[in-house]
């Protein structure tokens, strides 16, 4: 088991950098909005985190109390040796801080899940119960751009999306690749695209400065899905124009990637991919 999950949270980060075109986002073509990092910089961040997913399932096979918070809590304190790791692998630059977070707590709950026979998602929620308010409210120093998102919009980013269960994972994203039909590369980057549609990507919204970009993302997404995604020379339009209006705004996507790579994750471990 342990062998599994550990190789499929690092498949789910390769495939999720190898899919192209993607607006936004690195890819084997294009380092996009981000000319600090490419293609390699990521397989170097992916391949320097394995022995953190290996860690990550050896927590949730292990832990036998009942407070899973106390769960998160190991996994979080092996989260920051894992974000240094990456940084020593990249020469500074910041791949995977996201996917760290989330796909930490994925291989983590999906192990805890297979040794105690719980559902995933209930795990995750009850592994990060009360995160919002422990990290946005009561710790709340500023310095991060969640942080400061959380002030001035009311958002929980990417700790919200955890506590919830990953609601737009389990509910949309999911369920839309299970069913999605075509190549694999066509399915994630229409997958990629449902999830923009209805996430509110706090990396975004950093990039531009204003929410109000959200809409502009959702309007986009939305569109490219109704004129039949990847599969339609009108959908590949829309995508290529999405992905023109990112780097031209210098507009990242990072948030919604790391959703991406959740999905991947728990497909991989179901066998919907």
């Amino acid at each position: 088991m342990t062998n599994s999950i550990t190789t499929n949270a690092i498949r789910a980060l390769l495939y999720e950098v190898v899919t192209e075109p993607k607006p936004g986002l690195v890819n084997p073509a294009s380092s996009g909005p981000h000319p600090d990092m490419d293609i390699y910089t990521f397989i170097d961040s992916s391949l320097s985190l394995e022995s953190y997913f290996a860690a990550a399932v050896q927590i949730g096979q292990n832990f036998s109390a009942t407070d899973l918070t106390k769960m998160f809590q190991q996994l979080r304190k092996r989260g920051i040796i894992a974000e240094k790791e990456m940084f020593t692998a990249t020469h500074g630059v910041n791949t995977h801080k996201g996917a760290i977070f989330a796909l930490g707590i994925c291989a983590c709950a999906e192990s805890y899940s297979a040794v105690n026979n719980t559902e995933l998602f209930l795990t995750i929620t009850q592994m990060c119960r009360g995160l919002v308010h422990h990290d946005l409210v009561e710790n709340n120093h500023l310095q991060t751009a969640g942080e400061k998102e959380f002030i001035q919009y009311q958002i929980g980013g990417a700790r919200a999306q955890a506590e919830q269960g990953y609601p737009v994972v389990r509910e949309v994203a999911l369920p839309f690749l299970k069913n999605s039909t075509g190549t694999l590369q066509a399915r994630l980057i229409d997958t990629l695209i449902k999830i923009a549609a209805v996430s509110v990507d706090s990396n975004l919204i950093k990039r531009a400065g204003n929410y109000s970009v959200i809409k502009w993302l959702h309007a986009g997404a939305t569109k490219y899905l109704a004129l039949g995604g990847y599969q339609t020379l009108a959908g590949r339009k829309q995508l290529q124009k999405l992905c023109q209006d990112c780097l031209t705004h210098n507009y990242s996507l990072g948030g919604c990637a790391d959703l991406l790579i959740v999905t991947i994750f728990v497909a991989l471990q179901r066998g919907y991919i």
